[in-house]
Order: structure tokens, then C-alpha cells, then sequence
């Protein structure tokens, strides 16, 4: 994961791991452990997948502008369960600058370094980072003891979300190549930025629901050394309407146990 294929997202760690810290200073200690506004539960008031294909896209819809997206992505207070961040510059990965070694599973490598799939008419990015159960440090804590609790924060699932708006039926498009690329690619497949290589070595479906059209899967991945963990991350894309969104999470600490779903139930209510 620290490869550079993941360069992307080990920014990304270090720039909401940094609010964590904040927070931790701030001497905040209430368990995260309230659901998300509106409800934890992603589907709780959606269609789970397999409901109407169309939904309330179709051939005459026009995307958002990036103006809109910002209206109706997530913001911080958003998730109790969860502290959020708009994407930087420097979290950016240019289109097509990620090489699989089976074109079939390029849609699923765009999504994990956070590229939009297909050609949306406008996207955003945002960071969520887990809480951790108690965030606050007993100030009388050893110097050890301080610096234990500040790399379990850092270990905590990070998600990088990608926000996506289509026109026509690009939304529809974009959501049934990543459908089919998670078919396709059960077997694993090998991916390249630059120099560097990763070996995904399994693709497993996961149990998503909420919006028009849902999927998620569980990518294992093995190390490329022996200085290198396998690591176990997920991947979830929601559709409602003319909107994808897609929810990559990974973690240092190498597992990711569950998709996001404060962070997906959150999203789909803003989109209303």
C-alpha cells in the first residue's frame, strides 16, 4: 500500500490522520460509536441493488457542476462517526495514469486511487478518517503510552470518496462498468504506477445497498516483499440518479473489516 500506486491516498492519510491529532488534543473522549445523521444504517430508506436500473437518471439528465457537487457532499459534523475533509490538489491522480494488466479491471483500479469512472460531467473528493473509540489521551500517560495511542489513531479505516455527476445515462454507464469489472476480475489483477507494481490477488464481492444501484467488493492484496504486509481493503459505489459515488478504504494497520456505512448512509442523504 505504500507504493506508489497508493501515493494518492497515503496523502490523504496523512492529511485527515492530522485532524485526528487535533481532535486528540483537543481533549475530545466520547466514544464514536452514535450513527450517522439520518440514520447508520446506508439503505435504511434506499432500494438495496438490484432496484430500478434507471432510477431518476435518464438520456435528458445533466450533471451537476462542481459548484452544485460541493452543495451535496459531505462536510465535517456530517458523520459522528467519522471527521471529513475536501480532497486537495495534491490528492489528485490524472486519469489513466494507473496500468492493469487486464483492461477489463481498469474501472476498478480508477476507483481505489480515486479517479472518476467514465467521463462525469463534473466530481469532487473527500476524505473520511474512523474516529477511534476514545480520542482523548490521559495527560498523565507516559511518553510511550502517548505515542501507542497516536499510531492506533493513525491506524484507523481511512475513505476516499469520489463524487461523481453525469449527463445522458454516463451515470448508469459508469456504475455497470464497475459492476462488471468486479465480475470479471474475482480472480485478482496486477496494476503499475510508474515503477512501482501491486498484486491484487483476489476480488470478492461485498454486501452494499442504498441509492439506485449498489455494489461493493474486498480487494486483497498481496505485499510485494517481504517488508510488505498483505493488506485487505474495500471498495463501495453507490448511483442515485446521475450521481456515482465510490468509497475506497484502506488502512495502515492492513485490515479494513466493513464498508464505511455511516459514511455511505451520510452521502445518500445529502443526495437526497
Amino acid at each position: 500500500m505504500r507504493r506508489a500506486l497508493f501515493r494518492r491516498t497515503a496523502v490523504a492519510v496523512a492529511s485527515v490522520a492530522s485532524l485526528t491529532l487535533l481532535v486528540g488534543a483537543c481533549g475530545a473522549d466520547k466514544p464514536a460509536d452514535t450513527p450517522a445523521k439520518g440514520g447508520g444504517k446506508a439503505a435504511s430508506d434506499a432500494p438495496a441493488k438490484g432496484g430500478d436500473p434507471a432510477g431518476s437518471a435518464g438520456s435528458s439528465a445533466k450533471a451537476l457542476t462542481a459548484a452544485e457537487l460541493e452543495k451535496v457532499a459531505l462536510a465535517e459534523g456530517d458523520v459522528t462517526t467519522h471527521m471529513i475533509a475536501p480532497g486537495k490538489k495534491a490528492d489528485e491522480v490524472p486519469a489513466g495514469s494507473i496500468k492493469v494488466d487486464k483492461p477489463e479491471c481498469t474501472p476498478l483500479a480508477d476507483a481505489m486511487v480515486g479517479v472518476a469512472v467514465g467521463k462525469p460531467g463534473a466530481s469532487v473528493l473527500r476524505k473520511a478518517i474512523e474516529k477511534p473509540a476514545k480520542m482523548k489521551v490521559d495527560p498523565k500517560a507516559s511518553d510511550e503510552e502517548k505515542f501507542k495511542a497516536g499510531m492506533g489513531a493513525l491506524t484507523q479505516p481511512v475513505t476516499v470518496e469520489r463524487l461523481a455527476s453525469y449527463d445522458g445515462t454516463g451515470a448508469q454507464e459508469a456504475f455497470a462498468a464497475l459492476d462488471k469489472a468486479g465480475k470479471a476480475c474475482a480472480g485478482g489483477f496486477g496494476g503499475q504506477q510508474g515503477g512501482d507494481k501491486v498484486n491484487i490477488a483476489k476480488v470478492t464481492p461485498d454486501a452494499v445497498t442504498g441509492g439506485d444501484e449498489a455494489a461493493g467488493w474486498t480487494f486483497d492484496m498481496k505485499g510485494q516483499g517481504p517488508d510488505e504486509m498483505d493488506v485487505v481493503m474495500k471498495l463501495a459505489a453507490v448511483r442515485k440518479g446521475g450521481t456515482v459515488a465510490t468509497f475506497y478504504t484502506f488502512s495502515l494497520g492492513g485490515t479494513v473489516k466493513a464498508q464505511p456505512v455511516p459514511v455511505i448512509g451520510a452521502q445518500l442523504k445529502k443526495l437526497g
